[in-house]
């Protein structure tokens, strides 16, 4: 074989050395494509009498980093990643990007193929003929665009959540404990306080909530390029001055340009230039080009229409105000929830604000009950179902119930921008419950604010009516949320919509303390034996655990000295391991895997368990190829650290890297609380350990559950 990087490279007495290559590997869901891919790739370069060394970047951070003397004396870098990588440190260097599925599946063609890998130009991606993101292979077709524009969307709510949840917290507490009741009723920081100084600094966190989930829509899309003119067109998108409106186009215009400058960055990227112009152009041309193209376009195209419909939305509803309460109420309840600060938002609200001077206080009253509904409904809804949201979310949703005593209807902003076709009409439509309930009641609201912040001060007329009018409108868009989140995950993941796998639910569950619910199935129909013993044998469609407290289905078998002495830090032990897997597919597998790990009386929710894995399922496959599997939940529902095997004959269709089934299958819970990254060790050790063949053939050709356990002790 020649020489994967041209011509025998020589040092600097004349005389050919061994070829030094680097990689990158980097999955952005965790860290078990990111170890195999390294193993792969360090395996192939071995065989090849090639020097390798490989910085892995998993969600435990970087380890094995590269650096500049390895850089500097390399002949090719090699970076398989699904996420975006800073590649500006490899300038000067042949670089080969592809996706980390690449690295697991072929990584003696991309040595190869890294000799004609083009030179990364000064200036990093996007400069020259490298340009690009090293977050992947390109792909096309409707889905995978999907996919890259979902992705896009949550890398700016993720970044976004942090200033919602401070700006808002700030701007509550300020009120809560530096703010005056005055003549009126309302709530007001004195000038010059040492809590308006803490007031302005949350206003800021909420100023810079938009342009941030603006640039990083477009920092994903189309990488750091993208980042000013994603920023900046967020900003002009919520100052509605710019484009002669009262009110900015708030979060949805965010969204607006932070696809715009992204695909816009992308699609000057492609545009060939001199070579000479090419180091400049990350730094200086795409960010100036595009910044000035979308803040132009957006003030002069997009934002004429909104300050048109502002304007005529207000003239629209001084028409109304002789017309039924209930029919405005649910109006301006409809307008109050639908961009939460946008012009519609604002359109309602200084309608309201400003027939306070004439006299009529009910239309505020209406705003006033519609205002905290959004942040109550949504914080509400994280309660309620728990299993439908991750733990930032959870997080994000305790906040929200905070801001939104306080009458801060932000606080729902990033639900609504992560998931607009459920949120949003669930907002709408509790707000519109909630206005019609304040108008029929004829609440009243003296000071232009919302929420029971301004009940609680003396502010509003009618209280009893106007905190009746908040709950019910909290709980039918958290019930109306919950309900069509569930139902979008039932038909991304193409279940039915009554739920389970066949329209089973979890076949055992805990039933008081030591009583067991089986479930069997008897021709299309399940039938629940109460008090029914669930055997280690027993087919996980009929049976499977749901651990409780001192429940236990698969004890050790009586003698065997070294039951519990597992492996993995003692999370994998003999009760945890079946070598005859019974389920056909990938949702049954994970309901026997839940339920094979409840037998150690760790597992207090089988349902949550189950309902956390698929969601990580969702985010990318844990197939990682050669006939194995690795699903992992980190989640509440299991009490400590649990870890299960269990080895399929038949082999099921994981959507692995390779096409291969998965016959070797571990499962790996830990409680949200777990000390550090106990999943992330624990996934590293296996995916490092299962790269070894020999290890895996003894795996596979174990007899039975102890002869298997002692093969896995080799994992540490």
């Amino acid at each position: 074989m020649t020489s994967p990087a041209g011509p025998p490279p020589t040092g600097g007495d004349g005389k050919q050395r061994q070829v030094r290559l680097l990689a990158v590997t980097a999955c952005p869901t965790g860290i078990a494509h990111t170890y195999m891919a390294a193993e792969k790739l360090a395996q192939a370069a071995q065989s090849l009498g090639i020097e390798m060394k490989v910085e892995t970047q998993g969600s435990i951070g970087a380890e094995n980093v590269l650096s500049d003397n390895d850089v500097r004396s390399a002949d090719g870098i090699i970076v398989a990643a699904d996420k975006d990588v800073d590649l500006s440190r490899f300038a000067g260097k042949r670089v080969l990007k592809v996706g980390v599925a690449e690295g697991i599946r072929q990584p003696e063609r991309l040595i190869e193929q890294v000799a004609s890998a083009p030179v990364l130009p000064p200036g990093g991606p996007g400069a020259g003929s490298a340009a690009g993101t090293a977050s992947g292979s390109g792909a096309s077709g409707g889905g995978k665009e999907r996919s890259v524009a979902y992705k896009a969307l949550m890398n700016g709510v993720s970044y976004m959540i942090p200033f919602v949840v401070v700006g808002g917290l700030l701007i509550a507490i300020s009120l809560s404990l530096g703010g005056n009741t005055d003549p009126s009723g309302g709530l007001v920081i004195p000038e010059d306080s040492f809590w308006m100084d803490v007031n302005n600094i949350g206003v800021i966190g909420f100023t810079l909530m938009v342009p941030i989930l603006s640039g990083y829509i477009a920092y994903a899309i189309g990488d750091r390029p993208a980042l000013v003119p994603g920023m900046i067109g967020g900003w002009i998108a919520n100052t509605g001055e710019l484009y002669d409106s009262k009110a900015g186009a708030g979060f949805i215009g965010a969204i607006v340009t932070g696809f715009l400058a992204g695909y816009l960055v992308v699609w000057i990227k492609k545009v060939e230039v001199p070579k000479f112009v090419r180091p400049i152009m990350p730094i200086i041309v795409i960010p100036i080009v595009a910044t000035t193209a979308l803040g132009l376009f957006f003030i002069y195209v997009i934002g004429k229409p909104i300050s048109w419909v502002f304007e005529h939305l207000t003239d629209w509803l001084s028409g109304m105000t002789g017309t039924s309460a209930i029919l405005l109420g649910a109006i301006l309840g409809l307008m109050i929830a639908f961009d939460m600060g946008g012009p519609v938002n604002k359109t309602a609200f200084l309608f309201g604000a400003g027939l306070i001077a004439t006299g009529n206080q009910t239309v505020m009253g209406m705003c006033a009950a519609a205002i905290p509904v959004m942040p109550l409904g949504q914080g509400l809804a994280t309660l309620v179902r728990k299993r439908l949201y991750s733990e930032q979310e959870r997080e994000t949703g305790l906040a929200a119930l905070f801001m939104g005593c306080f009458g801060i209807s932000e606080g729902a902003i990033p639900f609504a921008a992560a998931r607009p076709a459920q949120v949003i009409p669930a907002n709408m439509l509790g707000g519109a419950v909630a206005g019609a309930i304040a108008g029929q009641a004829g609440v009243e609201d003296a000071v232009p604010h919302g929420g029971p912040i301004v009940a609680v001060l003396g502010a509003v007329g009618g209280v009893p009516m106007f905190f009746v009018a908040v709950v019910i409108g909290s709980v039918v868009t958290a019930l109306t949320t919950v309900a069509l989140v569930d139902l979008a995950e039932r038909k991304r993941r193409g279940a039915p919509v009554t739920g389970g796998v066949g329209g089973l639910e979890p076949a055992l569950v805990g039933a008081g303390a030591g009583t067991a619910v089986a479930e069997k199935t008897v021709g299309e129909k399940s039938v629940r034996v109460p008090g029914a013993r669930a055997a280690g044998s027993a087919p996980a469609s009929a049976e499977a655990v749901a651990g409780g407290a001192g429940t236990a289905t698969q004890a050790p078998s009586e003698g065997d000295a070294r039951a519990d002495d597992g492996v993995l830090s003692g999370y994998l032990t003999l009760r945890t391991v079946k070598v005859g897997l019974d389920a056909g597919d990938k949702e049954a597998a994970i309901r026997e895997m839940a339920g094979l790990l409840a037998g150690t009386g760790r597992v207090a929710d089988v349902d949550e368990l189950v309902a956390t894995a698929l969601r990580r399922e969702e985010q990318g496959t844990t197939g990682l190829g050669e006939e194995i599997a690795i699903p992992h939940a980190k989640t509440d529902a299991v009490t400590a650290p649990v870890v299960g095997f269990a080895r399929s004959a038949e082999g099921v269709e994981w959507g692995s890297l390779d096409g291969t089934k998965a016959r070797l299958v571990f499962m790996i819970a830990v409680p949200e609380a777990a000390a550090g990254d106990e999943h992330l060790r624990i996934l590293a050790l296996l995916s490092r350990k299962l790269m070894d063949p020999e290890f895996r053939q003894r795996l596979a050709a174990a007899a039975d559950e102890r002869a298997a356990l002692d093969v896995l002790r080799e994992v540490g």
